[in-house]
């Protein structure tokens, strides 16, 4: 069986129809589990009781750089095989993932504002976070410009190649520049700088419950879009008769 097979539009409504129902179960089970589980954590000797934004702000930050680059590897589909389910799934997760950043730019701020003093630092991963918030935001208007799917399809496309960079940088901007108050990432593999086991694990599973609340989302819109489709290429068949 080839992963080509669920670029058929008939193939991925059938596929996605079944499984639908379970993803949705365990995106709630786990975002639940994770967050009820995180906030019930005690203070952190250092941050007190904020320190808890974090079971909503990394899940939500982390899917908003991903959920970019799954929109990058669709695009990539998309102008290189013409899968249109490729096209209409990078549509469908714009809104998801501007939401995501919208989350963890808040999150971030009111995280922020006890720690640093300030609501808002020109600190560069929280600027290139806010200009791929922006990059969301002109992809989706870039959709609602044409009527000619497969047009927009193609600019987006080369959108999400440059906001890319930002996506990128919005990970990788603490390597990069020394300076800015953001801290370094929240989870590490190296022994002294890991997390404490008693925030660790609730995180995880809100990491997974985003993930599968993501994905139940995208199959969601995605189905919504090929019906989108499906019913315009109706009417004008219709029309045309």
């Amino acid at each position: 069986m080839s992963i080509w097979e669920y670029a058929n539009p008939t193939k991925f409504m059938r596929t996605s129809g079944a499984v639908l129902p379970w993803v949705v179960t365990l995106a709630v089970l786990c975002c639940v589990t994770g967050i009820a589980w995180g906030f019930l954590t005690p203070e952190d000797y250092r941050q007190g009781s904020t320190v808890k934004i974090i079971f909503l702000h990394v899940p939500a930050a982390l899917m908003a750089i991903n959920i970019w680059l799954m929109m990058l590897a669709a695009s990539l589909i998309w102008l290189v095989r013409r899968h249109h389910v490729s096209a209409l799934a990078a549509k469908a997760a714009a809104p998801i993932g501007a939401v995501m950043t919208l989350i963890a730019l808040v999150t971030g701020a009111v995280w922020g504002q006890p720690m640093w003093g300030t609501w808002w630092e020109w600190d560069p991963r929280l600027t290139s976070f806010l200009v791929l918030f922006f990059f969301y935001l002109g992809y989706i208007a870039l959709w609602s410009a044409f009527e000619d799917a497969d047009s927009a399809a193609d600019l987006t496309g080369v959108l999400c190649l440059v906001g890319s960079v930002f996506a990128l940088l919005s990970r990788y901007a603490a390597f990069f520049w020394n300076q800015g108050l953001h801290q370094g990432a929240s989870l590490s593999v190296q022994s002294g700088e890991r997390m404490s086991a008693v925030y660790r694990y609730p995180l995880y599973l809100c990491m997974l419950g985003f993930f599968l609340l993501f994905l139940a989302l995208l199959l969601i819109r995605t189905r919504t879009e090929i019906r989108r489709r499906r019913l315009a290429a109706l009417l004008a068949r219709e029309n045309r008769t």
